[in-house]
């Protein structure tokens, strides 16, 4: 009787020390998105799905606005981090020790919303018009769309730093700006307010290194797996946003803050259209880039595309057949 109770208790103990051995805990990290946009959705709903939790990743993800992610990510306080390719690029022109593995969006989105007055690009002139901050992808975006419509953005409008969107939207309304930049679907609560579309960058689909997964290459070469794991539970999410729309669309509403189901619908068709299956980050996306910073960073004008991205963990699952098989 002792000798089967010592049994018991020996098999108890084993089982709990299997249980608390920290080698089968799910490996921690912290990933951080730059804004509540939807060009950083896929990471929801990777996360929305429990995809990470699938591959055996414990995942914090995080909000850190503007720079701070990358600020982070170059810190280690974070191991992986969603933002974009104009504000990579000029740390790794610099030296820094960022690169993209995975795109979550490779052209812009943005429409430029003016006031009910300004109904051609002539209106435009000597306008003001709000972006959320200097080097970001909307001056990027804002500086194209002036281009677009046949005027200099140096020297025939005015643009200015305004903030997040529900500051520019305020900043519209009350006409201290005469137009400001929007992504889908936060354009719709501008043109709600009064105002209207003057020109739609979606309808262009210029190449351009929007949002991505962007890590180091001191954590791929130390951590593949973790890197390679992390790739596969974004490849899944892809493949989520379209066999389950109800996940997409409930990670939407969550980060969004989308409370009308005319317009969930509309943002889920709108993050369907642009999400890949092989998201490769974009060379093209990139080079538009280089092109753009030429004139205040002369190292952009001989810097390679390829320098600036890591597409070796998707090419592997490619090849494998493994992305092909999600779509089965």
């Amino acid at each position: 009787m002792i000798i089967a109770k010592r049994r018991i208790l020996f098999l108890f103990i084993s089982v709990l020390l299997f249980l608390s051995d920290p080698s089968l805990a799910a490996d921690r990290l912290r990933i951080s998105y730059s804004g509540p946009s939807i060009s950083n959705a896929l990471l929801w709903v990777t996360k929305e799905g429990k995809l990470f939790e699938k591959n055996g990743l414990d995942v914090e993800v995080i909000y850190l606005a503007g720079s701070l992610g990358q600020s982070a990510l170059i810190a280690g306080e974070t191991q992986f981090a969603v933002y974009t390719g104009l504000l990579m690029t000029p740390a790794r022109l610099q030296g820094a020790d960022v690169t993209m593995i995975a795109s979550f969006l490779d052209h812009l989105l943005s429409r430029l919303v003016v006031r009910p007055d300004i109904r051609s690009a002539a209106d435009l002139r000597g306008k003001r018009l709000g972006i959320t901050r200097f080097g970001t992808a909307s001056d990027f975006g804002m500086r194209l769309m002036v281009s677009k419509l046949g005027l200099n953005p140096d020297r025939d409008v005015s643009i200015l730093q305004i903030g997040d969107n529900p500051t520019r939207l305020i900043a519209l309304q009350a006409k201290s700006i005469d137009g400001a930049i929007f992504d889908p679907p936060e354009y719709m609560k501008a043109v709600e307010a009064g105002g209207h579309v003057l020109f739609n960058l979606e309808e262009t689909i210029i190449p351009y290194q929007h949002a991505g997964l962007v890590t180091t290459r001191k954590l791929i070469s130390s951590r593949p797996d973790i890197t390679r794991r992390v790739v596969k539970s974004i490849l899944e999410g892809a493949a989520l946003v379209r066999k389950e729309p109800a996940i997409a669309k409930r990670a939407l509403s969550a980060r969004l803050h989308i409370k009308h189901d005319k317009e969930l619908e509309e943002t889920y068709h709108l993050l369907n259209g642009f999400t890949r299956p092989k998201p490769f980050p974009s060379l093209d996306g990139f080079r538009a880039i280089l092109s753009s910073l030429a004139n205040r960073m002369p190292a952009a004008k001989t810097a390679d595309p390829k320098d600036f991205s890591e597409p070796k963990f998707i090419e592997e699952l490619d090849q494998s057949g493994y992305i092909d098989s999600l779509y089965k």
